[in-house]
């Protein structure tokens, strides 16, 4: 049986993108992404917690990433856990745990104001627009309209 090693998040860039670029056209993209929940404790206090991700952006979304996202910036995440492993210069093993990010949208559109949507990108089939528009969703029910649902 396959496994599966997905990760989908939604959070707020924590610092600008850190952007490499290497040998011939490839670019690399390191981000910072910081997801908050909230809850109330039984004292009713709200309490938050910040966990931060370490994301992995290669070539098309690299360059999407270098050139529209900034700190703060809003983001839809999909992409899978890698691991690195390696040893320090005392000898000790370390490891990091990132994630290679495969899909991602743009949850609060350009920076400049031009749109109004949400922005989405993916690294399969890049097609060097920065951006694709993603069509709104539309739901209408008017009165007298029925479905076949049985709920």
């Amino acid at each position: 049986m396959a496994g599966v090693n997905k990760v989908i998040l939604i959070g707020n860039l924590g610092a600008d993108p850190e952007v490499k670029h290497l040998e011939g056209d490839k670019v690399v993209a390191n981000l910072r992404l910081a997801t908050t929940e909230a809850y109330k404790d039984r004292s009713g206090n709200r309490v938050e917690n910040t966990e931060w991700h370490d994301l992995e952006v290669w070539d098309g979304l690299a360059r999407v990433a270098e050139q529209y996202m900034k700190k703060g910036s809003k983001l839809y995440v999909e992409g899978k856990i890698k691991s690195d492993t390696w040893q320090d210069e005392q000898g000790n093993n370390r490891k990091r745990t990132k994630i290679r990010v495969i899909n991602l949208t743009m949850l609060d559109g350009r920076p400049d104001g031009q749109n109004t949507g949400s922005s989405s990108a993916s690294n399969q089939g890049y097609n060097n627009a920065p951006t694709q528009q993603m069509p709104s969703p539309t739901v209408s029910e008017g009165p007298g309209e029925e479905d076949d649902l049985p709920f």
